[in-house]
């Protein structure tokens, strides 16, 4: 089932999402359905926030830029409760975009590798490091778990220039190829 995506302005993307406990409901179901959204709206990755719900869920697949990014070849995810335990000291600057704010893109400076610890989707535990873009994905829906978006991480003066856009969002002001929810719809 293809879920909404929750757009820039609803609360549950400023929250700090909780644990996942081992018995949380539907979970399998839950994870296609997030699946399937992200697939739908084109996307590389997805946090449970943005499907309203404030736990510490991502998944993630980037096959769909693995031809510029041979890294993401087979690199599809499912992290539950994931930490980031180390970031690399060397950064790299590239633009981004996300599915909770439609029409925006700015350019964001991450970690080249990041080692990671999480549980996937049969709660078998996984300590992995992950490089490149495939790192990127994955610390871009990660800062989601923690109530941040990737506009928090560019300066005060694009943000302000985006700030007309931002506005259209939160009124819903958007055309999206993708179920959404606004905050005033």
């Amino acid at each position: 089932m293809i879920l909404p995506v929750y757009l820039y302005g609803h609360p549950v993307l400023r929250q700090e999402a909780e644990d996942v406990p081992t018995d949380y409901p539907a979970l399998k179901e839950l994870v296609a359905n997030m699946l399937e959204t992200m697939y739908r709206a084109e996307g590389v990755g997805l946090a449970a926030p943005q499907v309203g719900l404030s736990i510490r869920l991502l998944v993630l697949d980037g096959e769909s830029v693995s031809s510029e990014f041979r890294e993401c070849k087979g690199f599809k995810r499912v992290m539950i409760n994931p930490v980031i335990e180390e970031y690399s000291e060397e950064e790299v600057t590239m633009e981004e975009g996300c599915l909770s704010l439609p029409g925006i893109h700015e350019k964001v400076i991450r970690s080249v590798r990041i080692r990671i610890k999480y549980a996937d989707e049969n709660w078998t535990e996984h300590d992995e490091t992950i490089e490149g873009f495939a790192a990127r994905i994955v610390q871009h829906e990660y800062e989601h778990l923690d109530g941040h978006i990737f506009i928090d991480s560019i300066s005060p003066i694009r943000r302000q220039l985006n700030k007309g856009k931002l506005s259209n969002i939160i009124k819903g002001n958007t055309n999206c190829s993708y179920r959404t929810k606004a905050v005033r719809k």
